[in-house]
Formats: C-alpha cells, structure tokens, sequence
C-alpha cells in the first residue's frame, strides 16, 4: 500500500486559501487516474482525502465516521452557531435532526413553501420588468427567498424587516469561509445580531406573547425538547430557527450562477420561459427544476466536509488512523468521471424525469446518505423549490442578463460570479 500524505513539512490547510475550489483537482495530481483516496495533511495532521460513490458511504458511515469537532471552530460557530445540531452525532444527532426533517423535508413543508416562493419572486420579476428594480440575481434572491421562508417558518414583522434580517443571514454566509477578510469580522457581528434576536421570538413564544401555528418551524423550534425531555435553551433554540431558514438564503448564491449559466445557454432559457408560461407558475416546472439541479451539481456550495476517522480507515489502498480526519471531495463528487457522462459538461437534461435525486450516491451537493439519520441536509427539498422558481423568473423574456462581470473567483469561499448576476428589465418585450 502506497502512501501519498505528504511530510510534515508539507501542510495542505494553506491550499484553501491559495486554491479555494481547486484544491482537489491539486490534491488528485498525487495519484493515479481514477483514484477515490489520495492521503493529504490537514491542520498538521495527516488525513485521507476522497471521493466518489465510495467515499460518500466511507464518509456517512455513522460506525466509523463522526462530524463532531472536525470543522474548525471559526467556520462551525459563524455558520451554523454554537452547539447546532451539525456538532452532534449518534442518538442526540438523530433526536433533534428529526424536527428537521418534521419542519423542512417532508413534502407538505415544500407544498406550504411554494405559494410564498410564487409571491416573492413574482414581486422581484414584476419590479425588474418595471424598471423599480435594478438589483442583481444575487441580491433580488436574498430578498425574495428570505421573505418567502421567514413567512413560512411563521416568523412575525414586515416585508422590509424580513428583508434586514435576510440581508443579515445572507452576509453571514458571504464571510464565514474568509477569516482573513473584513467580511468575516461582519459575519460575526451579523451571527451576534441575529441569535439576540432569534432567542427573542423564541423566548416572546414562551410567554405567550407571540402565537405561532403547530408545524412552522418557530412553534416547534420553541417547544423542541432534548432527549431527557428538556426544553432547549432559548438560544440554542434561536440557532437552530436560523438553521432551518438560512440555507434557503444561502440558495442565493446558486441564483448567481443560475443567471451565469442562463446566459450561457439561451436554448435552456426559451424552454424554461415557455415552461413557466405555459403553467402559469414560476415553481414546480420540471425542466427549471432539472436546470437547477444541475446548478447545484456543478458549483457547490463548499467544494469539500471533514469529520473524523473513529477507527482505522482504509479505502482504495489509502489509510488513515482512528483519530485523523477524512475529507469528502463534494466538488469531485458532484463531477466524479467515474459516476456521471461528461462531468464537466453543463446539461441540465441528465435531470428531467429524475424524481429520486438522492438515489444518485455521487449527488452530493447539500450533503449525502439518508436525511433522517445521516448529514445530508433536510431543507434540500426546499432549496430546491426556491431555486427553480428562481431559475423561472430569470429566464422570463422580459428580462436580460448581463454578460458582465460573469466571471467566478475560485480561490473565495463561497464564490458566485463577480457581478452577482446584473439583471435588466424591458417593460415592452411580450412576456409570452
């Protein structure tokens, strides 16, 4: 068994900053083609670095793998909050993960999301086609898919409210990833900010001083109890509401590259558009789902996860220690030659007619295995669902994306097109 971890001298964190998105491609250099493991030092420690089919299953295998502890505390305590449920494992991870799966992933949740996905971004596309609206892709999805999941996570204020806090939420997502960067100190004053005020609905629920309906993510995030039956901390509690609506914020960025890839296909923007005219509905059309899922495969959110080696690991002759980390390749994944025809191709056909993406073991983009027992994200559904109705309003032949600016940093983390996707609007050009 040959081993490619590099020496002690030789430290591959550094690769995320000077890399970002391409440090796998960097990494998989050190083998030979085809490989799902390749060894590499993370943090001063070695680690096993994978890939593919084989490496989701090695990596979501709960007897050998846990999460715990494996993100650096910066990036864990700005992006999800302190003590969130992607810190547990075992039986308190599968405990508070099935409120989750209660307020996000089952399909009655989705079809609750869909009328306020509608009226959100119907308002964007009205004020883009008016002219009101000069926002960019990115910008107008913060807005719209933030009033659309606070309204529907029941939480109370007005539109220009939602739109604060969702700006907030937003700007959380934007500087986790840059410790090095101004955005990162506005990250962690946008996470103080927005848990004081996620604990106060929380706490305002508790009193009674504000009614909230069975089901909404609030009211059960409000009265979720422990595994000892114990209600949450109103804090942690607040943490946990913004983990359920934040990832449809973060969905923003794939809008970004939604209006990227639009403009680069124009065939996929008259179909989408015929589509969506032809239903009568910016959500639920096949082919603006099929589009964003391939968004989705092709420019992930984060390009790689670690968690920890609870015992000896090997896979493709590669080997790491009970105690070193393992780092899933998402990016690798999501465009793994050996899992998908022409990986490096956009083609959002290999989507229609596909219902059961999670059957597809190398799809991994809000994480893998089972939603219920494992890390794979249950609001997936729900980002889903935003995203192509995004994918819909932009390809509406009233408005145009601009060729400006169009171009991606892959060395940020997260990244999106420079321009944030600048959107146009012609009053006069026949929506049909």
């Amino acid at each position: 068994m040959r081993s490619t971890v590099p020496s002690p001298l030789h430290d591959d964190s550094i690769g995320l900053l000077t890399r970002g998105y391409r440090l796998g491609e960097h990494l998989w250099r050190r083998t030979g083609p085809g490989a799902r493991a390749v060894g590499m030092r993370l943090l001063g420690r070695p680690a096993l670095f994978v890939r593919g089919a084989e490496g989701v299953a090695l990596f979501y295998d709960g007897d050998r793998i846990k999460r715990h502890g494996a993100m650096p505390a910066f990036v864990q305590e700005t992006l999800f909050g302190h003590d969130s449920v992607h810190s547990l494992d075992g039986g308190p991870h599968r405990h508070r993960k099935a409120t989750f799966i209660d307020v996000a992933y089952e399909d009655e949740q989705v079809e609750r999301l869909t009328p306020h996905l509608e009226r959100e971004w119907q308002a964007e596309l009205d004020a883009w086609v008016s002219g009101v609206s000069t926002r960019t892709a990115y910008d107008a999805a913060v807005l719209a898919l933030g009033r659309a999941v606070m309204r529907w996570a029941g939480v109370p204020g007005t539109a220009k409210a939602k739109n604060r806090w969702s700006r907030r939420l937003a700007q959380i997502v934007d500087g986790f990833g840059a410790p090095y960067s101004p955005a990162f100190l506005s990250a962690q004053v946008n996470r103080f900010w927005s848990d004081r005020h996620a604990q106060a609905l929380i706490e305002a629920v508790r009193l009674g001083e504000l009614q909230t309906v069975e089901g909404t993510a609030l009211h059960e995030w409000a009265w979720h109890r422990d595994e000892a039956g114990v209600l949450l901390t109103p804090r942690l509690a607040g943490v946990e509401l913004q983990n359920v609506m934040r990832p449809m914020i973060a969905v923003a960025r794939f809008v970004a590259f939604a209006a990227k890839r639009l403009h680069e296909h124009p065939e996929w923007r008259a179909r989408i558009a015929t589509e969506a005219a032809e239903r009568g509905s910016l959500t639920g059309g096949p082919l603006a789902t099929a589009f964003a899922q391939e968004i989705r495969r092709t420019s992930p959110f984060v390009p790689m996860l670690p968690a920890w080696a609870t015992q000896d690991v090997e896979l493709d002759g590669q080997q790491v220690k009970a105690g070193d980390r393992v780092v899933l390749d998402i990016l690798g994944t999501d465009t793994d030659a050996a899992s998908w025809d022409r990986p490096g191709d956009f083609l959002p056909d290999r989507f229609v007619g596909v219902d059961d993406y999670e059957a597809i073991e190398a799809f991994v983009p809000h994480g893998g295995a089972d939603p219920r027992t494992g890390h794979r994200c249950p609001g997936e559904k729900l980002a889903i669902a935003g995203l192509a109705a995004a994918v819909a309003a932009l390809s509406d032949r009233r408005v145009t994306v601009l060729d400006e600016g169009l171009d991606v940093n892959l060395r940020r983390l997260p990244t999106m097109p420079t321009s944030r996707g600048r959107v146009r609007g012609c009053p006069f050009h026949r929506a049909h």
